[in-house]
């Protein structure tokens, strides 16, 4: 616990009580600057509602002292940031253990050394609900997992009720590679997307706008240091490779989908855009809110030994994250009114960890590389309210068929100003929340990941 305590900070707003960013959190986040030479990224973070920029307490030698500071300097140079391989766990918990002790020294001092100290603080800081961010690293590759028993049996069971999990489900992470070049930050409007439907099943397929525009609530998971192709991450080492997590909505089409997904899964259905939030929480400041791994029920398989962590790491392979879903329609964003929370999960719900899903990852040979994103799936929990995406939330339950043997209709969400929704229109916001919280701690913030729907 003490990696993650929350000394007070001379910064006023870090020392609320449900301020998200404590000096127990300190999430790693690219700021967007600009200047009379165009715009550019800085290595940021984040202290109550201040944005901080690294770059002039990395030039005033804040880091010098630290033993891992060869690591830091690799990470520190590129302005467009991607952890370096090598950057490891140790290094981070220096910069963590650095940037405490700078915001916590209450008295800046006499003299030169506490003007100077004073400047310091006030170079590096800027209003946080102003602030703009790129991604969080420059993520080369994305790969999306199917880890939430509860929402694969949800989807599996509207079109297979007597038999909603496949064979191999609960023997191995089902994970499929996604389109990193259509990764965006949050905040970024999210085009509506077109591609082929097949709205009659006895007629040929049309082309246009997709009609059933759903969102999913993920974490993602960002890698630090990679692999050697060829050189599997063993299950007991794979958190000396995680730079931390964030959170994602992978948009999808369901329409499109369903026409295009057999026999190699989804495709343009997908790829149009996933929304990632700007700040990646360390693992560091995750630790008090680790939680043991899925418990397996009775008649599950067990996980293959390569998949099998240790006792002591599967007491802790999980996270307790709670996470909200809200959306905010064009009229009641006229009418002034907030946003309107439709779901809650959480992530300890889920069936397979980060931990699985990166050893199965690279236990054929594939190499991850730094800045590397994997998601986890929908996070759905056992409950209704608690599902992850709109196509479970409307859905009426097993059967997915009426008696007549056609698909039962959806039961549509009703929204504040009366409006209802099955799936997403245009001019919707969706806005995900995540936040670790325990009595006697302080929260630990992910910050919103949001996108709103254009035609």
């Amino acid at each position: 616990m003490a990696s993650t305590h929350a000394p007070a900070s001379w910064l006023e707003s870090a020392n609320a009580p449900d301020c998200p960013f404590s000096l127990a959190n300190l999430p790693l986040a690219i700021l967007r600057k600009v200047d009379e030479q165009g715009e550019y990224g800085v290595l940021a973070t984040v202290v109550g509602d201040r944005a901080v920029d690294l770059t002039p307490l990395i030039e005033a030698g804040l880091f010098a002292e630290c033993k891992h500071i060869e690591e830091l300097e690799a990470a520190f140079e590129e302005s467009s940031w991607t952890p370096p391989d090598g950057l490891s766990r140790d290094a981070l918990r220096e910069v963590r253990k650095v940037l405490q002790k700078f915001f916590a020294d209450a008295s800046p001092g006499t003299g030169a050394s506490g003007k100077q100290t004073q400047r310091l603080r006030e170079k590096c800081l800027s209003p946080l609900d102003t602030a703009e961010w790129y991604l969080p690293a420059t993520m080369m590759n994305y790969t999306d997992f199917y880890a939430s028993v509860h929402h694969a049996t949800n989807v599996g069971s509207m079109f297979r009720p007597d038999n909603p999990l496949l064979p191999n489900y609960k023997h191995i992470p089902i994970g499929y590679h996604g389109r990193a070049s259509s990764l965006v930050i949050s905040g970024t409007p999210v085009a509506r997307p077109s591609g082929q439907t097949q709205p009659d099943p006895q007629s040929p397929p049309v082309f246009g706008l997709c009609k059933r525009l759903d969102y999913e609530l993920e974490m993602g998971c960002v890698i630090a240091t990679g692999n050697e192709i060829g050189e599997p991450i063993g299950i007991d080492d794979v958190e000396q490779h995680i730079l931390g997590l964030c959170v994602v909505n992978d948009w999808s089409a369901r329409d499109m989908q369903a026409w295009e997904y057999q026999p190699l899964g989804p495709f343009l259905a997908k790829n149009f855009a996933t929304s990632v939030s700007p700040f990646i929480v360390t693992l560091d400041a995750l630790e008090p809110y680790r939680v043991a791994g899925p418990t397996r029920r009775a008649g599950d398989p067990t996980p293959l030994p390569y998949l099998t962590p240790q006792a002591a790491l599967a007491a802790k392979a999980g996270f307790d994250i709670q996470l909200h879903v809200s959306i905010r329609t064009r009229k009641m964003a006229e009418a002034k009114l907030p946003a309107h929370r439709i779901s809650s999960g959480s992530f300890k719900d889920m069936f397979w960890t980060f931990g699985q899903m990166i050893a199965h990852h690279t236990s054929g040979g594939c190499n991850l590389i730094p800045g590397d994103l994997l998601a986890s799936g929908t996070i759905s929990g056992p409950e209704p309210e608690t599902r992850g995406c709109m196509l479970e939330l409307t859905w009426d339950g097993p059967p997915h068929n009426g008696p007549d043997g056609k698909p039962k209709p959806r039961k549509p969400i009703t929204l504040p100003t009366g409006e209802t929704r099955v799936f997403l229109e245009d001019g919707d916001e969706v806005i995900f929340d995540a936040v670790c919280s325990k009595p006697g701690l302080p929260p630990i913030g992910f910050g919103q990941c949001r996108g709103t729907i254009v035609g």
